[in-house]
C-alpha cells in the first residue's frame, strides 16, 4: 500500500513535469497561452485533474490492479502561434515525452552508479532486504518510462498522435479526422486489449538503465 501511494506521488509530480514542458516549449516557440492562463508553473495544484490524477490512480491502488496510470489537465497552447508552424506542434507534443524520458534515464544511471559512490548496499532482489534507495528510484523510474511509452501511442488525445499528424501530408487528413473523432475508443481498445503486449518495453528499458532485472 506504501509503495502504491509512493507511485501515485511520483505520478502526480511526473505528469506535471510533463505537462510544464509542453507549455515551456510552446513559450519557447512563440506561444503565451500557458503562462496567460497561469499553468507555465511546476506547482501541482495547477495541473491536477480530479479524476485522472488522483481518483483513477488511488482506486488502481486500493484495488491491486498491478499498474498505476492517469493524466493531468492539458496545458493549453495555440499552434497557429508557434514559430515553426505543424514542426512547432511537433516539439510541442514531444517535449513532454521527452522529459519523461530524461527524469527516468537520470534515475536509472544513478540507481547503476550512485550505490558505491553513497555506500549503500548491492541491490538485493529479496523483497524484504531492498534498500530504500531502490524502491523509491525503481518506482520514478518506471513511473517515467510508463508515461513515455504510453505518450507515444499514436491515438488522440496522446502526444503521439500530434507527432503522427505533423507527419501526414494534407491529402491524408481524412486518417487525422477519423482519429480525432474515435480516438478515445480506439485508446481504450488498445489499454484493454493491446498493452499488456506493449508493457515489457518498460522493464527491457529498465533493465538496460539500471542493470537490475526486473
Amino acid at each position: 500500500m506504501i509503495d502504491g501511494i509512493f507511485y501515485v506521488i511520483v505520478l502526480i509530480m511526473s505528469v506535471v513535469v510533463h505537462e510544464f514542458s509542453h507549455g515551456y516549449t510552446a513559450y519557447l516557440l512563440g506561444d503565451n497561452t500557458a503562462r496567460l492562463s497561469g499553468r507555465l508553473t511546476l506547482n501541482p495544484i495547477k495541473h491536477l485533474d480530479l479524476f485522472g490524477s488522483i481518483i483513477l490512480p488511488l482506486l488502481l491502488v486500493l484495488s491491486n490492479a498491478g499498474f498505476v496510470i492517469g493524466w493531468a489537465k492539458p496545458v493549453p497552447y495555440n499552434p497557429n502561434n508557434l514559430k515553426s508552424g505543424r514542426k512547432g506542434t511537433l516539439l510541442v507534443a514531444a517535449a513532454g515525452i521527452i522529459s519523461n524520458l530524461i527524469i527516468a534515464i537520470s534515475f536509472g544511471l544513478l540507481i547503476r552508479f550512485a550505490p558505491p559512490l553513497l555506500g549503500i548496499p548491492l541491490y538485493n532482489p529479496n523483497p524484504l532486504l531492498i534498500h530504500p534507495f531502490y524502491k523509491i528510484t525503481s518506482i520514478i523510474v518506471i513511473m517515467n518510462l510508463v508515461l513515455a511509452l504510453f505518450n507515444l501511442i499514436p491515438i488522440p488525445p496522446l502526444d503521439g498522435s500530434k507527432i503522427l499528424f505533423s507527419f501526414i501530408p494534407p491529402q491524408y487528413r481524412h486518417i487525422e479526422n477519423f482519429l480525432e473523432k474515435w480516438g478515445m475508443f480506439i485508446l481504450l481498445f488498445f489499454i484493454i486489449f493491446l498493452w499488456s503486449s506493449v508493457a515489457p518495453i518498460i522493464y527491457i528499458a529498465f533493465s538496460l538503465l539500471t542493470g537490475i532485472s526486473y
